[in-house]
């Protein structure tokens, strides 16, 4: 497979259930290794590179199944995304105080930045236990982009939304890439969004390629159709 993500775009993934999107998504970030070819951010080879590597190299991620800290609230979740900027250490603090104050409140406003961006000022105290799932993916991607990534990789962002709540999520990636600058890819299941929000797409089927190009054509192509109707592979 041979894949090109222009820095700048949106680019979709799609495929049925099984069909190799969460894999190329883990290969791309380090989580599993692929067995052959090379995975290069901005010209740079990371394949095989350490998760916590290629998320300080400047890719940052949402998952399938929501990995949020129950029990924590809204705010300390996010607040988590910014531990690959933070250099910790009691030493370093107890030396060092007013430059680790300095980096506390620079770390504070890229994250209320990040809320207010998102529209969770309301909900920041709330546990987010109880918030419903279009909140909770809301959160989700509130701690990628205090990151402050390059590359954008949301796995499914809307899967269980209504369309009021995918319709605020569509707008928020659009908003994340014109106004923070990042690159986006965008697994999902919903055409409707792929189509609405994505410059182009690549479709899946058992692990391979089986069309690329603008949304709008590639949906009506016949592999894609009929890789759809066939189902899941799980």
């Amino acid at each position: 497979m041979d894949l090109v993500i222009r820095q700048g775009e949106i680019f979709g993934l799609v495929g049925p259930n099984g069909s190799g999107k969460t894999t190329l998504t883990n290969a791309i970030t380090g989580f599993f290794p692929p067995n052959e070819g090379k995975v290069r951010l901005a010209g740079k080879d990371i394949t095989g590179t350490a998760p916590h590597k290629v998320a300080k190299l400047g890719v940052a991620r949402t998952f399938q199944n929501l990995a949020l800290f129950n029990g924590l609230s809204v705010l300390d979740n996010i607040l988590l995304g910014r531990h690959i900027h933070m250099r910790p250490g009691v030493l370093r603090t107890a030396l060092y105080w007013w430059a680790a104050q300095r980096e506390e409140i620079a770390n504070r406003k890229i994250v209320e930045e990040v809320i207010e961006f998102l529209q969770l000022e309301s909900i920041r105290h709330e546990l987010v236990d109880g918030l419903p799932i279009g909140l909770k993916k809301r959160v989700e991607l509130a701690r990628a982009l205090v990151a402050e990534p390059q590359m954008l990789i949301l796995d499914e962002p809307m899967a269980g939304m209504n369309q009021e709540e995918k319709g605020y999520m569509s707008r928020f990636i659009l908003d994340a890439r014109a106004e923070r600058g990042v690159t986006v890819l965008l697994i999902e299941h919903h055409m409707d969004v792929i189509t609405g929000i994505c410059d182009r797409m690549l479709a899946l089927n058992y692990g391979e390629m089986i069309a690329s190009g603008i949304p709008k054509e590639v949906v009506k192509d016949p592999r894609v159709i009929e890789a759809y109707i066939g189902g899941s592979h799980d």
